[in-house]
């Protein structure tokens, strides 16, 4: 008989509630043999238990098959020291888990060119896959204040990768390219970074194994211009840290709104404890008005069953749902429509 999955649910702060509970809906609806387990996360778990990551919730994480997540900020904790702050519980969890993979889809759906800030012609090309490194890079290098010896305030942040952390990451991107289009992206800023310099010398490593794949190397810069001019070209995108955060927010506007793109935070190609979650962020400033979009939430526990629990039947049902919502126009209002959160919840249930 097969175990029970246990999905842990964190929905943090902001709109995180809101959306994810329209996912969950999503789940339930399935009649899955999973079961949900909920804890703090983010401000809300501060407020709680004085941490944004309480060891409780890390656990319940750590021994779950997937994880739910919603989003984490908060302003009114922004005077905390930076260990206290919503945001290190996402950061924690990347670390503790060791989910150093973020996959981070984005398509147009159909009926959605007006709302991408392309031309149709140009959006209609969009349908590629970002892979951020998670857990190098600026984000976790260190970092400090201090002063000039001029007496001028200064800020240090130190961009950084081994060779390991590179060759991992560039190895599930071709493990990726292989399952698509054999074509992939390396993204870099070699020509001024010496640790983008490292990049490219272990992504070229790499590829080696790799002869089925075409490897294209290309500055961020350039990466950001192509994207608008001309998306059609990327397949899988593999990228650092902090370029990854920036390109995949801007695909997101491409494809039509933040609110539709999912993600999924993984160890290589294994889904156990993956992380799934939409890339926006809490939105504090429409929190409790009904007014997220929960589809980028919905998309993330499509990539939950494909992922971490290997279903990949009932995954393509909740990503047709959420076409078929869409092109009934089903819109919330950073679509341009005025469905509430809930609203949008049902249309997709409908269509599912």
């Amino acid at each position: 008989m097969a175990k029970t999955k246990t999905i842990a649910v964190l929905a943090g702060d902001g709109i995180g509630p809101e959306v994810t509970a329209q996912a969950r809906r999503v789940l339930e609806v399935l009649e899955l043999d999973i079961a949900f387990e909920e804890a703090p996360v983010g401000g809300a778990a501060y407020l709680a238990a004085g941490h944004p990551l309480p060891p409780e919730t890390l656990a319940l994480a750590a021994r779950a098959d997937a994880i739910l997540f919603g989003a984490v900020g908060d302003p009114r904790f922004d005077g905390l020291e930076r260990a206290l702050r919503p945001e290190q519980a996402i950061l924690g969890l990347r670390k503790e888990l060791g989910l150093f993979a973020n996959l981070r889809p984005a398509r147009l759906f159909p009926g959605l060119e007006d709302a991408s800030a392309l031309k149709p012609e140009v959006a209609r090309q969009i349908d590629l896959m970002i892979l951020r490194e998670l857990t190098g890079d600026v984000y976790f290098g260190d970092k400090g204040r201090g002063f000039t010896h001029t007496g001028l305030r200064e800020g240090h942040d130190l961009m950084r990768y081994d060779e390991v952390e590179v060759a991992r990451i560039a190895r599930v991107g071709f493990e990726m390219a292989c399952r698509r289009k054999r074509v992939l992206h390396s993204v870099d800023k070699a020509n001024v970074l010496e640790t983008s310099q490292l990049w490219r010398e272990v992504v070229n490593e790499v590829a080696r194994d790799y002869p089925a794949v075409k490897l294209i190397h290309m500055y961020c810069d350039n990466a950001a211009m192509q994207l608008v001019r001309a998306p059609g070209q990327f397949d899988v995108i593999v990228t650092g840290n902090l370029f990854g955060d920036i390109l995949s927010d801007q695909a997101s506007m491409c494809a039509g709104s933040i609110g539709m793109l999912p993600s999924a935070s993984i160890r290589a190609w294994t889904g156990e404890n993956g992380l799934y979650e939409p890339i926006h962020g809490s939105a504090p400033d429409i929190a409790g008005q009904g007014k997220a979009n929960p589809c980028a939430a919905i998309l993330s526990s499509a990539m939950l069953l494909r992922h971490s629990l290997d279903l990949d039947a009932p995954a393509l049902r909740i990503e047709a749902a959420v076409e078929a919502a869409i092109a009934g126009a089903a819109r919330t209002p950073d679509l341009g429509g005025t469905l509430s959160t809930t609203a949008m919840g049902d249309a997709v249930l409908a269509a599912l």
